[in-house]
């Protein structure tokens, strides 16, 4: 590593060289204070229903205190599979209460996915969104889970709303597949019964105590449960606020959007942990493709913060009611999970007078590794690493490159996670002897210290020889007016090795083969062009956004 880190040279004024990850020892801590500090502030908003923060921290006591009349035991795993719901952050800081270690499962996986996750992380407990239960069903006879808690979507909104919803979601939009799981609790069940019931809190909690397995997404093989400690997400949710605390205007009570599930690591450390340092209001949007539930929100409240990925963006400056709504409140806009386009970013700015700043990170990370400062914010780039945090780039060889240079990115601090739950070689692969995390990403940082991503190490597209980054094309694509979205992969070629594919929706039903690739030619060098352009009504993308280019190329 370089001495000299020239990111800090470039820090606005506000933002300091370092954090202290020790100033909470765990994160109960941390949420004892921010409760009592913002006792009554709204916390959490659903369908326009508030949760303060002092109703916060009694609902989540009640529900630790449950999860401990049933047995579970300090340290045993806890799976939430939950879309965002205010039942979330209830069940999340709840089970952290009981000492159980927090298993964050996404709704939509398959049953096979859920099966090779609870059996890796050895759950013993799951709250679950009913709409996914049946997909339990299949699976629960081959895990160790013995505690099966249901909840339904409109448990938390008060009379009638609560019953209107719940025969919405089952009766008329039948969204609710039959199943008969035995011995479950239902969610407002297990809250009356925490009641009856005092929480022990007399269990070891350690700032090196693992509280939270993050399973990584999985796009690149077989996911692998990161042991996220109590000092890593601390570490993480400070080095965070410290790069959004310069975009907030003084005496303004923030609201933040969440459309982003929180299962996922980026809105679970910014929307979940980062916002209520900030005493702020996270709107929870149950589903974001539903492009209209996250316009309302713009219409009931005065969004002042939100985050999202590269293809909400793009699917909100193509939404007519977006253009019409209130964004004038909006302070800072956050982006990661996936490569933000600069035409994206651009046609925001134009439209909303806000900067979208990118970032960069990974679950390994808790996630946050860099981030565009308020102000100093450069497009094309993913920022300067936050607070704390060393970031250098190496060859294949391991040997440490010049400023200036493209290889892989290594990161180190204190936001980077213990290892993979029960996978020693893995974690040897990963995090070196010194505490280096190979990141498997490529990228190159400049002489201001400023990151750039190239590629995933695995995506890469090998021409004759030469590396072709997907995400260049897709950014070329991209600037076409035509286009709505797109994907770059690599196919065989008996030429050279590999040539480009690239999938597109189009924006435009005008849109040919021979336009797209002209408008290529005229923006990318021979190897790069694409050989073949498959036009698609839409493209598979994970529950966050990020478009799965493996499943293209399978």
């Amino acid at each position: 590593m370089t001495a000299h880190k020239p990111w800090l040279d470039n820090y606005p004024g506000g933002i300091p060289a370092n954090i202290d990850p020790d100033k909470y020892s765990t994160i109960l801590e941390y949420l004892d204070e921010v409760c009592k500090k913002n006792a009554n502030k709204p916390a959490f908003s659903f369908m326009g229903k508030e949760m303060t923060y002092k109703q916060l921290d009694n609902l989540s006591t009640q529900f630790g205190a449950y999860l401990q009349s049933r047995g579970l035991k300090p340290g045993d795993k806890f799976a939430i599979m939950m879309p965002n719901l205010p039942q979330y952050p209830i069940a999340l800081f709840g089970a952290l209460k009981a000492g159980l270690v927090v298993v964050n499962t996404n709704p939509l996986y398959t049953p096979r996915e859920m099966e090779h996750q609870f059996n890796d992380s050895e759950a013993r407990g799951i709250l679950i969104l009913e709409n996914f239960a049946a997909n339990l069903e299949k699976i629960l006879d081959k895990t160790k889970i013995d505690v099966v808690l249901t909840a339904s979507i409109g448990d938390m909104l008060g009379f009638p709303k609560k019953h209107v919803v719940n025969f919405v979601i089952r009766k008329v939009k039948r969204m609710v597949p039959r199943y008969h799981l035995k011995n479950t609790v239902n969610f407002a069940e297990a809250m009356t019964q925490g009641k009856k019931f005092k929480i022990n809190s007399d269990f070891e909690n350690n700032p090196h105590d693992v509280i939270v397995l993050q399973y990584t997404g999985g796009t690149t093989g077989v996911s692998k449960g990161a042991m996220l400690t109590n000092r890593n997400l601390v570490a993480n949710m400070m080095q965070i606020k410290t790069f959004i605390t310069p975009y907030l205007k003084e005496g303004i009570d923030q609201v933040i959007l969440a459309p982003l599930p929180m299962y996922h690591i980026f809105a679970f450390t910014i929307n979940c942990l980062a916002a209520m340092d900030m005493g702020a209001l996270s709107v929870l949007v149950l589903n974001p493709k539903q492009l209209d539930t996250v316009v309302k929100e713009f219409d009931r409240y005065k969004i002042t913060g939100m985050t999202g990925v590269n293809t909400l963006y793009n699917a909100l400056l193509n939404n007519e009611k977006f253009k019409n709504a209130d964004w004038t409140h909006l302070q800072f806009v956050a982006a990661g999970g996936t490569a933000l386009q600069k035409s994206v970013a651009l046609e925001w700015e134009k439209l909303t007078n806000t900067i979208i700043s990118e970032g960069y990170g990974m679950t390994e990370a808790s996630p946050v590794v860099s981030s565009n400062p308020y102000g100093a914010s450069r497009l094309g780039t993913v920022g300067i690493p936050v607070p704390s945090t060393e970031v250098r780039i190496i060859t294949e060889e391991g040997e440490v490159l010049p400023l200036g240079a493209i290889g892989e990115i290594q990161v180190r601090g204190p936001q980077v996670m213990k290892g993979y739950y029960k996978k020693p070689e893995e974690t040897a692969k990963t995090i070196t002897a010194d505490g280096w995390l190979n990141t498997g990403d490529i990228g190159m940082l400049d002489s201001d210290g400023y990151l750039s991503i190239v590629d995933r190490k695995k995506d890469m597209i090998l021409v004759s020889g030469f590396n072709v980054y997907p995400n260049e094309i897709e950014d070329v694509v991209a600037m076409h007016p035509k286009v709505l979205e797109s994907a770059a992969v690599g196919i065989p070629s008996e030429k050279s090795g590999e040539c480009v594919k690239v999938f597109v929706v189009k924006n435009d039903k005008s849109l040919s083969e021979e336009e797209l690739i002209r408008h290529c030619r005229e923006n990318l060098t021979g190897y790069k062009v694409p050989k073949e352009v498959e036009f698609r009504e839409e493209l598979p993308k994970t529950n966050v956004g990020k478009i799965l280019r493996r499943a293209l190329k399978e």
